[in-house]
C-alpha cells in the first residue's frame, strides 16, 4: 500500500472525529468556507436540503460549493426512497463526500413533510431510504438522529432503530443525545429542554462496535470533547462552533495531530475579504450575506464589539469589503 493510500485510509477512518452540525440558515456555503479556513480537517455539513428542492427546484443553487470546503457532507430531508436516491446521486455528482439523512429535526414544518425526527418511529422506512441511496452512490450514506421521540426513553427504542438501519447499509450514525419532542416544544426548546443523555450514545457504541458513532448536543468545551472521544468515534459541535468560531482553529492540532498551519484572526479576515470579492465578481453575491457568518471571530478580544458592529452595519453594504475591513480595524478616534 502506498504512503498516499495509507494517509487516505487514516483520513477516512477519522472523517467523523470532529464535525460542525448542519444548521438551517447558518451552515450555507459561505459559512462553510469560513469554517474551512479555521480547520482543514473538520467535517462540514450543509444545511438540510429537502428532496423536493432538488427534484423540482434549482439544483445548482442548493448544491454549489467551493472545492476548498472538502470534506463536506450533504444533508437531505425526505422520506421517499426514490426521491432520496435521486437526490443522493445528485449530491455525489456535485462532489459531496457524504450523504446524510436527517432523522432528528423536530420542527412542525418538517413533520408535515413526514421526515426528520418523526422518521424514528418508522425504522423500516428509514432502512428502505438508506438502501435506496446506498445502492446508487459510492460515498458513505449516514444518518443523524435523536435518542428517542417524545416520552419514549427506553434504550431499546434507539438501539433497535440503529440496528434496523445498519442492516440496510448505514455504517455511520450521528446521534443527538436528547429526545425530540414532536409536540409542545419549539425547535429551539428541543435543543435545550429534553435532558442530555450521553450515556445512551456511549452504549450504542458498545453494542455496535463495528459502526462509527458520533455524538452531538450541548458540547461546548475541549474537556467535554475529549471525554466523549473516550467513548465514541466522533463529536459534532453545533451552535458553539458558529458563535465562537475561533475555537475551531485549535482542532487540527488537538484532534488531528496537525499543527502545520498557523492561523491568526487577521489572516482569516483577510482571506474572507478576498472570498467576498470573488463571490461578488463571479456570482453577484453581496459581501453582507457572507460577513454575517464571521461576526464571532473576535469574541473575547478588546474592540470586538465595534469590529462586529462595523461588519454588520447595513449602511456599509455599498462599500467594498476591504474598505469595511479597514474601518473595522480602525480604533475610535483614529484618522482614516
Amino acid at each position: 500500500m502506498s504512503t498516499e493510500q495509507t494517509v487516505k485510509n487514516q483520513q477516512d477512518s477519522n472523517m467523523w472525529r470532529m464535525s460542525v452540525a448542519p444548521m438551517m440558515d447558518w451552515t450555507d456555503k459561505h459559512c462553510r468556507y469560513f469554517h474551512r479556513l479555521l480547520s482543514q480537517h473538520t467535517l462540514l455539513y450543509t444545511e438540510m436540503v429537502t428532496t423536493g428542492a432538488l427534484v423540482h427546484g434549482d439544483v445548482a443553487r442548493h448544491l454549489r460549493f467551493e472545492a476548498e470546503e472538502h470534506p463536506v457532507a450533504l444533508q437531505l430531508g425526505g422520506s421517499e426512497p426514490g426521491d432520496l436516491a435521486h437526490s443522493a446521486r445528485l449530491g455525489e455528482q456535485w462532489g459531496y463526500d457524504e450523504i446524510n439523512l436527517n432523522c432528528g429535526c423536530p420542527s412542525e414544518r418538517v413533520q408535515r413533510g413526514a421526515f426528520g425526527a418523526c422518521l424514528m418511529n418508522e425504522a423500516a422506512l428509514v432502512a428502505d431510504c438508506v438502501k435506496a441511496m446506498v445502492d446508487v452512490v459510492s460515498v458513505p450514506v449516514t444518518v443523524k438522529h435523536r435518542i428517542g421521540i417524545d416520552k419514549i426513553e427506553s434504550y431499546d427504542f434507539v438501539r433497535d432503530f440503529v440496528g434496523t438501519v445498519a442492516e440496510a447499509g448505514c455504517k455511520v450514525f450521528v446521534v443527538h443525545a436528547r429526545n425530540a419532542w414532536l409536540k409542545g416544544l419549539s425547535p429551539k426548546e428541543n435543543r435545550e429542554v429534553p435532558p442530555l443523555r450521553y450515556e445512551i450514545v456511549a452504549q450504542l457504541k458498545r453494542d455496535f462496535p463495528q459502526l462509527t458513532i458520533a455524538v452531538n448536543g450541548g458540547i461546548k468545551t475541549d474537556e467535554l470533547v475529549q471525554q466523549q472521544l473516550q467513548m465514541v468515534d466522533g463529536v459534532m459541535v453545533g451552535r458553539e462552533a458558529y458563535h465562537n468560531p475561533w475555537w475551531m482553529a485549535s482542532w487540527d492540532g488537538l484532534y488531528y495531530q496537525d499543527e502545520s498551519k498557523e492561523r491568526t484572526r487577521e489572516a482569516i479576515e483577510e482571506q474572507m475579504v478576498l472570498y467576498m470579492e470573488r463571490e461578488a465578481r463571479e456570482h453577484g453575491t453581496n459581501w453582507y450575506s457572507i460577513a454575517r457568518h464571521m461576526l464571532g471571530l473576535r469574541n473575547g478580544l478588546a474592540g470586538a464589539r465595534r469590529w462586529r458592529q462595523v461588519w454588520s452595519d447595513h449602511r456599509m453594504k455599498t462599500q467594498p469589503p476591504h474598505e469595511v475591513m479597514k474601518l473595522a480595524r480602525t480604533k475610535p478616534g483614529e484618522a482614516d
